[in-house]
């Protein structure tokens, strides 16, 4: 990240929101040329309730703690999701209530890496910044870049086989962008984000233009559809666990479902490919 959009997170979240919201989703007669996309400054204060000086200051950084009445009335003018709020109020907290975060733990508890063999379910264990730290052998069958080592955002952009494995690709980027900014956003000081963001930034398009976006997403489970290069397309259910400081991720199929044949067939190549 900048220096300057790092120490002015809030000021640059804003920005980019009210770039979101046309003047007609804020009841805003459109007519004549803007100059900007979306809603001027002046228009969020006056939506808002506040003065355009005092939003000025909140966007240029001179003001960075804005009371829980000014951020309720800014969530609302820029149409904030109940998760775009929480992450408008991380913003404006104060640092010394940031600082207090637990910092990630280092090393995977022995009970995870048991419980990795023990499931007979596509399962991995990762940071908070999408860091690879463990994986059983059928989640590796399902992805190489489910091994250790890996970091699945980074794979996603800016590997081919790993882009062509989601099925939808596009919907896949912006869900992980979103949700690797709300993480971002609750660790400001974690190191290994600033690394990551400034890689990224670097070597993909699609990372800068949705980056740029402010766009979050909690960190929850779901259903993929990806395509795997030798038993064909699998509709999977996600689900994610925090344990111990680390996410524990499963992949599973509907009970009965073609997908479920298909990674009970895949389970059995790996086992294969194991014992020759």
């Amino acid at each position: 990240m900048p220096d300057d959009a790092q120490r002015n997170r809030l000021g640059a979240y804003l920005k980019a929101r009210r770039g979101l919201v046309t003047p007609e989703q804020a009841g805003i007669p459109a007519g004549g040329v803007r100059r900007v996309p979306g809603l001027r400054r002046e228009e969020v204060a006056m939506l808002a309730g506040i003065s355009a000086d005092y939003y000025l200051r909140l966007e240029r950084g001179r003001d960075t703690h804005p009371s829980p009445q000014v951020l309720d009335a800014l969530a609302r003018v820029l149409r904030l999701d109940e998760t775009e709020r929480a992450y408008l109020f991380e913003l404006a907290a104060p640092s010394t209530r940031k600082r207090r975060r637990r910092t990630p733990p280092e090393r995977v508890p022995a009970r995870l890496h048991h419980l990795l063999a023990a499931v007979n379910v596509p399962a991995f264990v990762e940071r908070r910044t999408f860091d690879v730290v463990a994986a059983n052998d059928l989640a590796i069958a399902l992805s190489p870049r489910l091994r250790p080592g890996q970091n699945r955002l980074r794979s996603l952009l800016l590997d081919p086989e790993e882009q062509a494995f989601h099925k939808d690709w596009a919907a896949s980027a912006v869900e992980m962008i979103a949700a690797f900014r709300e993480q971002a956003g609750a660790h400001p000081d974690d190191p290994r984000f600033v690394e990551l963001v400034g890689e990224l930034s670097l070597a993909s398009g699609r990372f800068r233009e949705l980056w740029a976006r402010h766009d979050v997403r909690r960190l929850e489970g779901g259903t993929a559809t990806v395509l795997h290069p030798v038993v064909g397309e699998l509709r999977l259910h996600r689900d994610k666990l925090p344990v111990d400081g680390f996410l524990l991720v499963l992949y599973y199929a509907e009970a009965g479902s073609e997908s479920a044949d298909k990674l009970a067939l895949l389970a059995s190549l790996a086992g294969s490919n194991e014992r020759s």
